[in-house]
């Protein structure tokens, strides 16, 4: 085999890349030089005809007709806000001469309420705790549930407000039916006492109820519109302190309660009559709609639209194909509390030069120049913004000054649709370049042909060779071998096909039998690894099982609900919820007689270490009050003592925080450490009691006596006592704050009066409400006692 023993040939006359070079390279290079020449000096030509054309004059009349066109659209929109802004002040200027007159306001509010009384009567709605007058009247009025006594009725001083209100049935009907279209007009009391008064009739206060879940049991202006109340009131003092000189506020857009759509609302502010505070407020809504009407009117030359945006980037309106144009997004800002927001900012497009846009006002009226992605191409476009009058807006926080802006785009080879023309004459020379260029190429073709037609048997005698030996080994045959006499690339790829061949022959005698020996060796672990699995399976089975088991007998030694309610004078609510199947968290009521002990406590840590602790405190907790064991000090020692020596015993490091309340004869006894005591006295009072110096952990010290102290409790009729564990305190929502002790406070001091049941399930509702959908990573044990 004299060719395997032949070094591969370097470049040179007789090689396969030499060869090709030589014929197909010289035909592509006269090829690149006839035609490119040509093509130059065609080029040259019809630039300068085109550059003489088409003159500056054309393109400085197409851009003022831009700009005239968005100062006119500008102008619509601001004529729009205006009508709105005119409707409301004349509500407003109603409602005002109404405050300023307290005489006439209380006799066109009885009159009216003597005429129309189903517009100052309200009926009670017991599953939404809120009341909503029937429908028939021009206007709904609701009343949220803090603004109604025990007896479910308004307040006084909340009655007088809705029949102050009742003059909005004479004015707003007659100025929804003139003017610019709104969707409905309203009054809203002050933050003491915030009715809501709308026309037309709608039923609210049920869809406030679907779609803000909450917002009956909390203050209206702060969950609704947080930060704007406040700002009102800083104008109260300092009416220079508004961002623009007027009274109107305009909301951003957010969705609708009632109607489910994109709204802007406009607020006027009530002053008192001292003018030192808030009396309360006129507004009006109207639909996103008619602000999109005014900017989708835009036609400019075939494809130009507009659009609408705040100073933020956020696009107010714009039509559904310009919104594709600039690669809007759309997203829902869905905040646990208020409105719900539009947000579709020109900060998140997916065209670059539309996220890079400058909103300021150097730019107003500026043409700008930008290249847009259009299904792959990019394409120019013309932009030019023009800003609208200022106004006062809130979106989340104070009221800022916003100043939207109308932005028209149009593609540029349609506004400069006369500099295209001019293209065509362009286009009609370079079909003359493309005549010459094609003559040119099939001239080079020939040549190119002509030349491969004579070397192409023997450089493809070589190439089919290969071909055929290859498709023989794809098809195992390792015997094969090509025999290829040129001496250029071809045949050097035979000389290393025939060795490769070779190589393959021999690994695949020796691979099979490899393959064989792994195979069985996979096969011998693949068995130990599936009797492992079922190991593991049987195990876990156990492992629940036995969780269960602890879980079930930890909730059968809690107190029965009939032994609660087997004590005298006294209410007991309890609740208690593991963080995992087996919790930590202890608490239980005790009976011996006239004596009432009832403890609670947490066990360091959570899991079925801490359950089997709990039980122990349970069981010794339970023998000692069973013994008569009267003294509350050593209670704790006694129990403190048998818990050390069984954690001892176990040889686990956990212990926990305990506390006993000791009821007799109308006097309570507070011992041990645990987390604060809440107690709510009669007349809705709230007292904290620190626990920290009445005791010490259980299960760190064999002798704890020295540490034990107790402290008396006055405990009267109608007295309620709060214990809980921190997992209560400590519970996160999914911003991480946590629920906290006061709001375990103000959450018992709404409730109080009520039974102990209804607090406990109150509390419950407020701190669920909190955690939201966040994991629960602690026990929960709340104890509400209340005096009867």
């Amino acid at each position: 085999m004299k060719a395997d023993s032949e070094p591969t040939p370097r470049f040179g006359l007789r090689s396969f890349r030499a060869k090709f070079v030589l014929v197909v390279g010289g035909a592509v290079l006269f090829d690149l030089l006839l035609s490119g020449g040509l093509a130059l000096w065609n080029v040259q030509k019809l630039s300068r005809d085109a550059t003489s054309e088409v003159g500056e004059g054309l393109t400085t009349a197409n851009q003022e007709y831009i700009r005239s066109y968005a100062e006119s659209t500008a102008s619509s929109v601001d004529l729009l806000l205006d009508r709105v802004h005119g409707d409301v002040k004349a509500l407003a200027g109603v409602l005002q001469a109404q405050i300023n007159d307290p005489s006439r306001q209380q006799q066109v509010g009885a009159t009216l309420s003597h005429q129309a009384p189903g517009s100052v009567k309200v009926v009670y709605d017991a599953q939404g705790d809120w009341a909503q007058n029937l429908p028939g009247g021009p206007s709904v009025i609701s009343v949220w549930g803090y603004l109604l006594g025990a007896d479910h009725t308004p307040l006084p001083s909340v009655q007088r407000e809705i029949e102050d209100s009742t003059v909005i049935d004479l004015v707003a009907p007659t100025l929804m039916a003139s003017g610019s279209p709104k969707l409905q007009m309203y009054y809203i009391g002050p933050k003491e006492r915030p009715i809501f008064r709308t026309v037309p009739y709608t039923d609210q206060a049920q869809t406030f109820d679907r779609l803000y879940p909450g917002h009956n049991k909390a203050e209206f202006w702060e969950f609704f519109f947080p930060g704007i109340y406040g700002s009102w009131q800083q104008w109260a003092r300092d009416p220079a302190s508004r961002p623009v000189p007027d009274d109107i506020t305009q909301t951003a857009p957010y969705t609708d309660a009632i109607t489910g759509k994109l709204i802007v609302s406009f607020f006027h502010p009530l002053w008192t009559r001292d003018r030192t505070g808030i009396a309360g407020i006129a507004g009006a809504d109207i639909t996103l709609d008619q602000l999109a009407e005014v900017v989708e009117r835009v036609k400019i030359a075939e494809t130009g639209f507009g659009f609408l945006t705040m100073s933020t980037g956020n696009v107010v309106a714009i039509n559904s194909s310009g919104e594709a144009i600039i690669g809007l997004t759309k997203s829902s800002d869905a905040g646990t509390k208020g409105v719900t927001g539009l947000e579709r900012s020109l900060r998140g497009s997916t065209q670059p030069a539309i996220a890079s846009l400058p909103l300021d006002q150097n730019n107003d009226g500026v043409i700008q120049h930008i290249m847009l992605d259009n299904k792959g191409e990019r394409v120019p476009y013309i932009v030019v913004l023009k800003r609208l009058k200022p106004t006062n807006l809130w979106s989340s926080g104070p009221i800022k000054s916003e100043t939207m802006s109308v932005g028209i785009v149009v593609p540029e080879r349609e506004i400069y649709a006369s500099l295209f023309a001019a293209q065509q004459s362009i286009s009609r020379a370079t079909n003359r370049i493309l005549l010459f260029q094609i003559a040119a190429i099939l001239i080079s073709l020939l040549i190119v042909f002509a030349a491969v037609l004579g070397i192409s048997k023997r450089i493809t005698a070589g190439l089919r060779a290969l071909a055929g030996a290859a498709q023989k080994l794809e098809s195992k045959d390792y015997s094969v071998r090509v025999s290829i006499p040129t001496r250029d690339e071809v045949g050097a790829a035979g000389t290393a096909f025939n060795r490769m061949a070779e190589q393959i022959s021999f690994h695949t005698e020796n691979l099979e039998q490899l393959v064989d020996e792994r195979t069985r060796e996979l096969g011998d672990a693949n068995q130990e690894i599936s009797a492992l699995n079922e190991k593991l399976r049987d195990e876990n089975v156990r492992l629940g099982a036995e969780l269960a088991v602890a879980r079930h007998i930890q909730m059968m030694v809690l107190p029965k609900p009939f032994e609660l309610e087997a004590i005298p004078g006294l209410e007991i609510a309890a609740y208690m919820r593991p963080a995992d199947e087996v919790g930590g968290d202890y608490y239980d009521v005790l009976q011996n007689g006239s004596r009432v002990k009832i403890g609670i406590g947490d066990v360091t840590g959570h899991g079925l270490e801490s359950g089997v602790l709990m039980l122990m405190v349970q069981s010794v907790a339970r023998a000692l009050q069973e013994a008569n064991e009267g003294d509350p000090h050593q209670f704790l020692v006694r129990l403190n003592r048998a818990i050390y020596k069984n954690i001892e015993r176990t040889n686990t490091d956990k212990h926990l925080s305990l506390a006993f309340l000791d009821f007799a004869d109308g006097r309570v006894t507070l011992s041990g450490q645990h987390e604060d005591v809440l107690v709510v006295r009669a007349d809705g009072n709230v007292e904290r009691i620190d626990t920290l110096d009445l005791g010490l952990p259980v299960g760190l010290e064999n002798d704890i006596s020295q540490f034990i102290d107790t402290r008396d409790i006055v405990f009267g009729s109608g007295d309620v006592i709060v214990l809980h564990t921190d997992g209560v305190t400590e519970a996160e929502d999914e911003d991480r704050r946590l629920f906290g002790f006061d709001r375990l406070c103000k959450s018992v001091q709404k409730r109080h009066g009520r039974s102990a049941e209804d607090i406990k399930t109150g509390i419950i509702e407020d701190l669920m409400a909190h955690i939201g959908i966040q994991k629960i990573h602690d026990d929960i044990t709340l104890v509400i006692i209340r005096h009867t």
